[in-house]
């Protein structure tokens, strides 16, 4: 429908507790999700990476988020709809992890996520639906319900010398990759 302005770390948005959409998805839910999916879209074409934004980072307060893994993960190709996510059940186990947000693109953070969660959510056409996310998909759902509560990914920072600007992150994982090679 329309490709929305992402919005930035400090924008008082992202800090807010969004409000639940319900079992009706009427049609300002279905243009935010297809705002959502164009932004997705349009962001991974310029900056190269992304697979999740949630309804906040488009200025819209409501538990709405868009995934594209694309991968077998997709009940659709081009991604599909979360509303009113929550998280049901977390494994005990965690992996440690570089996350990057569309909110501060020129940041990596290094966090400590859940391995495995369940997560309970409405589809677009209302109904309950419970997803188990391993990996990668549970590190990004668990990205993308910090936002529709209000949490960024710095504030899982490990510690503060884990907050680093892309390039330079980059920079390092390079020369660690050569240093990799025999």
């Amino acid at each position: 429908m329309a490709i929305r302005q992402i919005c930035l770390l400090g924008n008082s948005i992202l800090r807010k507790q969004c409000k639940r959409v319900g079992r009706n998805v009427g049609a300002d839910d279905v243009r935010t999700i297809e705002d959502l999916r164009d932004t997705l879209e349009n962001f991974r074409a310029i900056r190269g990476f992304g697979r999740g934004i949630a309804a906040p980072q488009i200025g819209v307060a409501k538990r709405i988020i868009f995934i594209n893994m694309n991968g077998p993960v997709d009940i659709y190709d081009d991604g599909f709809p979360l509303i009113d996510l929550e998280i049901v059940k977390r494994s005990r186990r965690t992996m440690v992890l570089w996350d990057d947000c569309f909110s501060f693109p020129e940041l990596v953070v290094k966090v400590r996520r859940r391995m495995h969660i369940t997560v309970k959510f409405r589809d677009i056409e209302g109904r309950t639906r419970h997803l188990l996310a391993e990996g990668d998909l549970s590190e990004l759902l668990q990205h993308e319900i910090d936002h529709i509560n209000g949490v960024l990914a710095i504030d899982h920072a490990i510690d503060l010398s884990h907050i680093v600007y892309r390039r330079e992150w980059e920079r390092q994982v390079r020369a660690q990759e050569r240093r990799m090679v025999f």
